[in-house]
């Protein structure tokens, strides 16, 4: 099964991070060059436990569509979204977030995926090949893009961090 395997870290706090991850609004904004797009479920707001969202996008020029749920919700160290219809054969995301071990008001973010392709041995060889790239330079620019926003947040209630107002 495939893994991919990402770090970043954000100047942020933990719970604003965590917020920021979970904000529907947010995932469309990161996601623009897939022109991914709430169309079910929860279609704005924060994700919490049990909450469910179909996405759609386009990628490789081709319409997806992928249902997922908060399947695991630990404010604010990690919470796990598992795609309960969709592309996949099986798609496992688990987001974890971390104070930066040196101290200061940053935080480590991890993702952990563990996907499938459906269409058995083929399938496993295009996930290897072509999947795992793809996904892990969507991820990566995904988190590329909250690492930014939240250096210097622009709006939303998730953007302010409250230690930094005292």
């Amino acid at each position: 099964m495939p893994r991919i395997e990402l770090t970043t870290d954000v100047r942020a706090a933990p719970e604003t991070v965590f917020d920021a991850c979970l904000d529907v609004g947010t995932h469309t904004e990161s996601m623009g060059s897939a022109a991914e797009r709430a169309v079910g479920g929860m279609t704005t707001g924060r994700l919490t436990a049990g909450d469910a969202v179909t996405w759609e996008a386009r990628h490789f020029g081709l319409p997806w569509r992928m249902t997922v749920r908060i399947t695991d919700y630990r404010r604010p160290y990690g919470f796990t979204d598992e795609q309960i219809s969709g592309p996949f054969g099986r798609w496992h995301h688990e987001h974890s977030f971390a104070p930066d071990p040196a101290g200061s008001s940053a935080t480590r973010m991890r993702d952990v995926i563990d996907f499938t392709a459906p269409m058995g041995p083929l399938g496993g060889l295009v996930a290897i090949l072509v999947l795992r790239p793809y996904l892990r330079r969507l991820i990566a620019r995904r988190n590329a893009y909250l690492a930014a926003t939240l250096a210097e947040p622009r709006r939303g209630e998730w953007a302010r961090d409250p230690r930094q107002e005292e």
